[in-house]
C-alpha cells in the first residue's frame, strides 16, 4: 500500500481486512472469557451428559494472560537532557490520561490477540493536549510499509463496531499523517465521508502494540495456541465428571435369589402390575443401616467396585503442566501445593522462563511506549526526545535487603550514582523519585545515597 490511499480506498480496504481477521479474533474473544467448544459426547448423549459437559469448562486461559501482563506496569520515561528533576512532556500526558490505570488494558489485549493499537491525538479542546487511547485490535487496522520494521503505519482504520457483513454500514475513522477523517462505510448507499479533523503531527498517530512480530510482519499472541491444550483439559474434565457420576460408588449385587412378590393381605394371591400383568414385587432395601438376608443358601452376594479417579486427576494435572510449560508460566501459578516450603531464591529460579518471556515483552512494549511519549512531546509541542527509555516496574521475586545491598555495593565499589539507583528500589515510582529530589534538594543537598542504603540493610533485618 502506498501512502497516498484515498480515506474512500483505505476505509472499504480496511474494512474487508477487519471482517477477514474477525473469526480469528472472535475465536480467541470466546476461549479468553470461558466460552470454549464443548468436550465430545456421544450423539445420543443424555441430558445428563449434555450438563457435565457444560459443567467441565474449566478456562486456564486468563491466567496465561494475566500473569505476565501483571508484571508489565510502566513507572516513568526518562529522556536525556533532563537534570533539573521537572518531568518530561510524555510523561506529563501519561498521567493525565490516567494511563497508570489503563495500560493494562492495552497489555492485556496485545498479550490475548498478539496486537492491540495506541492513538496519540490533539484534544479538539487543546490542541496541544495529547488523548492517548487504547483500541481493540477487532475494531482497528493499520497498513505499513514494512509491517515487521516500521514504527508508525502509513494509514489506519478505526470503526465503533464491526458489522456483520460489508453491506451493513458502519461508523469510522480514517486517520493518517495529515489527520482524520471520519466516514460511513457500507451499506447501500456506499461509503460516505461525514468530516474532517486536521492535526499537525507529520505522521500517522498509531502504534502498534505486539508481543511476537515475525519478519513477515505476522503477529502472535499467548493465547491462539494455547487452544488445543485447553480443549485437552476439558476433556479430561468431563471424563472425570463421567467417572464421578455414573462409577465412583460401589455396587452391590445379588445372584440366586428370587425377588418376594407382593401378595393380597386378605387372600394371600399374588397382586398383579395392571400396565404388564406380571407380579409385583417388594424392592429390596439396601443401604448401611440394613442386613440382606436371603432363605436360598445358593444365593451370592457380591460387590462391584467403583471406577479409580486418580488417572483422571493425573492426566488433569498433566495437561495443566503442559499448558505451563508451553505458555512459559510456572506450574505453582496453575497448581495448587506446589510452592510448599520454597525459598524465595528456589521461588525465583521457578519463574526464570517466565521473567526470560517477561523480558521480551518489556522490550517491544517498551520500544512502542517509547513511540506513544515521542507522539506526546510532538503533539505538546515539545520536541522528540533523541534518547529515551520507559522505566518498568521490578516484579522479580526479590528481598528487599537483596535489592539494597546489591544497590549499595553498586554505589560504592563501583561509583555508581546514587541518585541514579532511586528507580531500581522495589515499589518505588516516578513520582516518588521526583519527591525525593526536591526533598533531597531542600533539606541537605549533599546527602548521599550509600548513607541511607548502608542503614536499610539493618533496618530489613531488624523486620
Amino acid at each position: 500500500m502506498t501512502d497516498t490511499v484515498t480515506p474512500q480506498v483505505g476505509s472499504e480496504t480496511g474494512l474487508a481486512t477487519l471482517l477477514r481477521d474477525l473469526p480469528r479474533f472472535d475465536r480467541i474473544d470466546r476461549y479468553i472469557r470461558g466460552d470454549h467448544d464443548g468436550p465430545y459426547t456421544p450423539r445420543t448423549a443424555t441430558d445428563e451428559y449434555k450438563l457435565l459437559a457444560k459443567r467441565a469448562v474449566s478456562n486456564w486461559l486468563p491466567l496465561l494472560v494475566k500473569t505476565p501482563a501483571q508484571a508489565l506496569s510502566v513507572e516513568g520515561f526518562r529522556r536525556a537532557g533532563i537534570t533539573d528533576g521537572s518531568q518530561p512532556p510524555e510523561w506529563q500526558a501519561w498521567q493525565t490520561n490516567r494511563m497508570g490505570a489503563r495500560q493494562a488494558q492495552i497489555h492485556r489485549a496485545a498479550l490475548t490477540f498478539g496486537q492491540a493499537w495506541v492513538t496519540v491525538l490533539p484534544d479538539p479542546a487543546d490542541p496541544r493536549r495529547p488523548v492517548i487511547r487504547g483500541v481493540s485490535p477487532r475494531r482497528m487496522i493499520a497498513f505499513y510499509a514494512d509491517p515487521a520494521s516500521d514504527s508508525l503505519p502509513l494509514w489506519a482504520l478505526q470503526v465503533d463496531t464491526v458489522p456483520a457483513s460489508a453491506d451493513e454500514a458502519v461508523k469510522g475513522w480514517f486517520i493518517d499523517g495529515t489527520g482524520v477523517t471520519e466516514l460511513s462505510i457500507g451499506g447501500k448507499e456506499g461509503t460516505k465521508v461525514l468530516g474532517f479533523t486536521a492535526h499537525s503531527l507529520g505522521v500517522c498517530p498509531v502504534v502498534r502494540f505486539a508481543p511476537d512480530v515475525d519478519l513477515e510482519g505476522r503477529v502472535t499472541g499467548v493465547i491462539e495456541g494455547m487452544i488445543p491444550i485447553q480443549d485437552r483439559i476439558n476433556q479430561s474434565v468431563f471424563d472425570l465428571l463421567v467417572a464421578e457420576t455414573f462409577g465412583s460408588f460401589k455396587v452391590r449385587t445379588i445372584s440366586g435369589m428370587a425377588p418376594e412378590i407382593v401378595r393380597d393381605p386378605e387372600t394371600g394371591e399374588p397382586v398383579y402390575d395392571p400396565a404388564t400383568g406380571k407380579p409385583k414385587v417388594l424392592p429390596i432395601q439396601a443401604d448401611a443401616s440394613r442386613f440382606l438376608v436371603a432363605p436360598d443358601p445358593d444365593t451370592k452376594f457380591a460387590q462391584l467396585d467403583e471406577t479409580p479417579l486418580q488417572g483422571y486427576i493425573d492426566a488433569i494435572e498433566m495437561s495443566v503442566r503442559h499448558l505451563a510449560a508451553v505458555a512459559q508460566v510456572p506450574a505453582q501459578h496453575l497448581i495448587a501445593g506446589t510452592v510448599a516450603n520454597m525459598s524465595a531464591e528456589g521461588l525465583g529460579a521457578a519463574e526464570s522462563a517466565m521473567f526470560r518471556a517477561i523480558a521480551e515483552f518489556k522490550n517491544s512494549f517498551g520500544d512502542s511506549w517509547e513511540t506513544v511519549g515521542s507522539l506526546c512531546a510532538l503533539t505538546a509541542g515539545s520536541p522528540p526526545p533523541e534518547r529515551a527509555h520507559v522505566v518498568w516496574g521490578d516484579a522479580e521475586s526479590r528481598s528487599l535487603s537483596q535489592t539494597v545491598d546489591a544497590l549499595g555495593k553498586a554505589v560504592q565499589m563501583l561509583g555508581v550514582p546514587a541518585r541514579a539507583l532511586w528507580p531500581r528500589i522495589p515499589g518505588v515510582t516516578a513520582t516518588d523519585v521526583d519527591d525525593w529530589a526536591q526533598i533531597q534538594t531542600e533539606d541537605d543537598p549533599g546527602l548521599r545515597l550509600a548513607d541511607s542504603i548502608a542503614k536499610v540493610p539493618a533496618l530489613a533485618g531488624a523486620a
